[in-house]
Order: C-alpha cells, then sequence, then structure tokens
C-alpha cells in the first residue's frame, strides 16, 4: 500500500513538474511567435501596448474579451487608417499591456487607463469604438470621461443586466484558488484543434476569415496571466453594467451602435435594441439580420459605415 502511494504521489509530482514546464514553453513561444505590433508606452507606471497608423481624425479601437490588438489589426485598422489615424489597444492585462491588479480590472480601471494612454499618444477627444466587453468599456468611458471623446460606436456591446450566471470556465479560472491551477492546464495542455473550434464558435454563424486563427495570437490569450485577466474581468462584469446603465444619461456623444440579430453571446434585445430604445434622439441602431457576433469581420463594411457617420456626427 505505501510503496502504492509512493508510486502515486511521484507519478502526480512529474505530472505537476510536465505541466509547469510545458506552460512557460508554450507561453514563450506565442511570445516569440506574436511579438508587440506596436509601441509599449509606460502610463503612470503602467505598460500599455498601442498600435498606430494612419492619418486623419483619431479613432480608437478596444477589442473584446480574449482578445489583444490582432483583432482589429487583422484587417479593420489598416483599412480605416486610409483615412483616420487609428490607436488599437490592448486592454490591461491582455496581449502586452500590463495587469493593474490580481482581483480583476474594474471597467473605471480600464478606462482611466486608456484614456491617459489616448491622451498621451496626442488623442484627447477621439472617435471610440468597442466591440464586446470592449463595447463595455468604450461605453464606461462615455459615461465616466464624456469629454474625453468626440463620437461613441458600440458593436454587439453588453450594456444593461442580462440573466444567467457566470457558467463553470469563467468560474474556476477566477476562482482565488483554482484559478491559477485550472489556467496553467490550460496554457499547458490544450489542444490547437480546440483553440481554432472556439475561434469558429465564436464567430457562429459566419464563419472565421481565412488566416485569422493563424494571425490573431491565441497563444497570448492562453498564457496564463492572460487568463486569469480576463476571467476576473469577466466574472466582475454584470454589476458594473447594472450600475452604469443607471447613468447613459451622461452620455453627451453622437452614439452609433451596431448589433447582429443571430449574436447568441450578447444579445441584442437585452442590450442593443434596448439602448437605443432608451434614448432614440442620441442613439442611430443599425440591426445586421443574420450576422453572429464579430461584425466588424463578417460586416466590415457596415462597421466602417457606422465609424464615418460617428465622425460625421460628431463635426456637426
Amino acid at each position: 500500500m505505501l510503496r502504492a502511494l509512493v508510486i502515486v504521489v511521484l507519478l502526480l509530482a512529474l505530472f505537476a513538474a510536465a505541466t509547469l514546464w510545458r506552460a512557460a514553453r508554450r507561453e514563450a513561444q506565442a511570445e516569440a511567435e506574436f511579438p508587440p505590433e506596436g509601441q509599449l508606452i509606460d502610463v503612470g507606471g503602467v505598460q500599455v501596448h498601442a498600435v498606430v497608423m494612419g492619418q486623419g481624425p483619431d479613432l480608437v479601437l478596444i477589442h473584446g474579451s480574449s482578445g489583444n490588438t490582432r483583432d482589429m489589426t487583422f484587417s479593420l485598422a489598416p483599412r480605416l487608417a486610409e483615412r483616420y489615424r487609428v490607436i488599437v489597444f490592448d486592454r490591461p492585462g491582455l496581449g502586452y499591456t500590463d495587469s493593474l491588479n490580481d482581483t480583476g480590472e474594474t471597467l473605471s480601471q480600464q478606462v482611466d487607463l486608456l484614456t491617459r494612454a489616448a491622451a498621451q499618444l496626442g488623442a484627447d477627444r477621439p472617435i471610440v469604438m468597442g466591440q464586446s466587453l470592449g463595447g463595455a468599456v468604450a461605453l464606461a468611458w462615455a459615461v465616466e470621461h464624456p469629454q474625453a471623446l468626440s463620437a461613441l460606436v458600440l458593436v454587439s456591446a453588453p450594456s444593461h443586466e442580462w440573466p444567467g450566471g457566470l457558467g463553470g470556465y469563467y468560474s474556476a479560472l477566477s476562482h482565488p484558488v483554482w484559478g491559477p491551477v485550472v489556467a496553467t492546464l490550460i496554457t499547458a495542455w490544450v489542444p490547437q484543434s480546440y483553440v481554432k473550434s472556439e475561434i469558429e464558435s465564436v464567430f457562429a454563424p459566419q464563419s472565421a476569415p481565412k488566416g485569422y486563427a493563424d494571425r490573431i495570437g491565441a497563444g497570448l490569450t492562453l498564457r496564463r496571466a492572460s487568463l486569469l485577466a480576463n476571467a476576473r474581468q469577466r466574472a466582475i462584469l454584470k454589476p458594473q453594467i447594472v450600475e452604469m446603465s443607471r447613468h447613459y444619461d451622461r452620455i453627451a456623444v453622437p452614439v452609433e451602435s451596431l448589433h447582429g440579430t443571430a449574436d447568441d453571446t450578447v444579445y441584442i434585445d437585452i442590450h442593443s435594441e434596448r439602448l437605443a430604445r432608451d434614448f432614440p434622439d442620441r442613439v442611430h441602431f443599425t440591426p445586421l439580420p443574420g450576422i453572429g457576433h464579430m461584425p466588424h469581420h463578417v460586416a466590415e463594411d457596415a462597421v466602417v459605415a457606422a465609424i464615418d457617420r460617428a465622425a460625421e456626427r460628431a463635426e456637426d
């Protein structure tokens, strides 16, 4: 019996050592394969990764959950750079922007950092576009810093309370004890085939653009620190949205909102339709029939048109 116990302990120790080694190796590979695209700037002692391209009115693009700058620079940012000065940020804890804490960056903390980063890059009143969770950050930008932007563009953005709980994945990863263990196992052992299938599920009912899965740098998201930061942000999101929704009357800029009718990640009726209904004089809402959660890729023309409308409205 004692011998069997010793063997089990040794096997567990070997598995733990192999898992830690493999996780570290995969993280190093991801960073070597997908280095920073842009510049690393110091904002009050915090490293922020920003990609800046083009000339024209300032436009900030904010990626969603589990993302990084490469989601926006895959196609949308270069196209917009033909007539805008585009700034794409990694949100805190993701990509190459530092995490701010180990409990989950609030929307306010993210916005405070990004508004300062934008100002440091010379963009005092940019147009701000955010997708999905990045849309919630963009909303917070408009609510909490109404004088620090000229227009707001929301794409598949959560804006109101939704039913249901957090779910097993985010509950496990955001747990203060088990989260780091789960993150290490995911970093070390999740297969690339699973990653690609998850990417496709995010785009459903459309498919991801050709080359997207290879370009997005999913390995950056699968680093332990990024997995934990993303989960912790998601775990604290709903109560912040509920509180923020009480203050949308503070938004003082034109708002363009787009949402796919087939989005089963952020539901159009709970969020964008309600926001447009509550503020019809301020929000110009464009439903996208049959489109899922990623309009900035699968309905790019509509997103570009909304940004152009926001720019025109900002000048009026």
